[in-house]
């Protein structure tokens, strides 16, 4: 273990080698460096704006981040109704959105909580399901109240979205 004291282990070149806790401690490690900070699928991120018309277990969240969010959803229950005759033909109505995608997408989101993410999360209230509610705009909203576990308030924070 090159992370004792004493003469460092060298390999065919003459420099040290690197142990195994030295492959995955610090910020240049295997978590850091690789695992953590990657893309998510279906998931976004967005400023929060104060929302006290919704329920305490509603979030607003953006009709186009939504659309986004919920594509693979929208798509299939367009060819379920009958809007779209196969699947090439339900993305694009999703990529021009056309009226039914809006009713497609209002219909699958009733049935799809959404996790809400507040950087750093600390503890397991960090982060909680809500019942998301379309609305315009690019901002999610939250009721007021429910921002106390997150730590959260309204000068710019940003939350992050999961289906």
């Amino acid at each position: 273990d090159n992370g004792r004291r004493g003469r460092p282990v060298t390999g065919p070149n003459n420099r040290p080698l690197k142990s195994l806790s030295d492959m995955l401690k610090g910020k240049q490690g295997r978590f850091r460096q690789n695992l953590l900070g990657k893309r998510v699928d279906y998931s976004g991120r967005s400023v929060i704006v104060v929302g006290p018309e919704l329920k305490m277990y509603q979030c607003g969240l953006p009709k186009e981040m939504a659309l986004e969010l919920f594509k693979p959803f929208v798509m299939k229950r367009l060819v379920e109704t009958g809007a779209a005759g196969n699947i090439k033909a339900a993305r694009k109505a999703v990529e021009r959105v056309k009226p039914e995608v809006w009713d497609a997408l209002e219909i699958v989101i009733r049935n799809h909580p959404v996790l809400l993410n507040r950087a750093p999360t600390l503890h397991r209230l960090g982060i909680q399901a809500f019942e998301p509610v379309l609305v315009e705009g690019r901002a999610l909203k939250l009721h007021p109240l429910a921002c106390t576990p997150y730590n959260a308030d309204f000068d710019g924070d940003q939350m992050a979205v999961h289906v």
